[in-house]
């Protein structure tokens, strides 16, 4: 035995009903029940809608964050790559020594940078500051 619901409807919608639940294999009774189902469903659909909306907002704006940093990260690095080549002298190709102790050097910042990545520890931003490049 299903419950039994008195409801108000404007003369349009009664004759709309009227017209629909004269047609063979349909009710009025399943007609409001399809229509408050699917009035239903547009509602949680809606608050899922809403709360998805405002997760997406947070993840827009913390990528649009990254971006940003991203860029201020890669301009400062080709400023100093740019101030660095214009300051520093080539080394003369016959100064051997010089230019092994460049490659070690260079040799023991990429190892740096790789440990630190490995590592998930980080030189900029963090409480704990990474080791020194030697």
């Amino acid at each position: 035995m299903k419950p039994r619901h008195h409801l108000y409807l404007d003369d349009a919608l009664t004759a709309e009903l009227d017209r629909l639940g004269a047609k063979p294999g349909t009710s009025k009774s399943a007609i409001v029940a399809d229509a408050l189902r699917a009035f239903l469903a547009r509602r949680a659909a809606s608050e899922i809608d809403d709360l998805f909306k405002l997760r997406l907002d947070r993840l827009s704006r913390q990528l649009g964050r990254i971006e940003r940093d991203q860029k201020i990260l890669l301009e400062s690095l080709a400023l100093f790559v740019r101030y660095q080549l214009t300051v520093t002298a080539p080394l003369p190709e016959a100064d051997k020594a010089a230019q092994a102790i460049g490659r070690e050097r260079f040799q023991r910042f990429v190892d740096q940078v790789g440990r630190q990545l490995a590592s998930g520890r980080q030189s900029l931003g963090a409480d704990e500051p990474g080791e020194a490049v030697p």
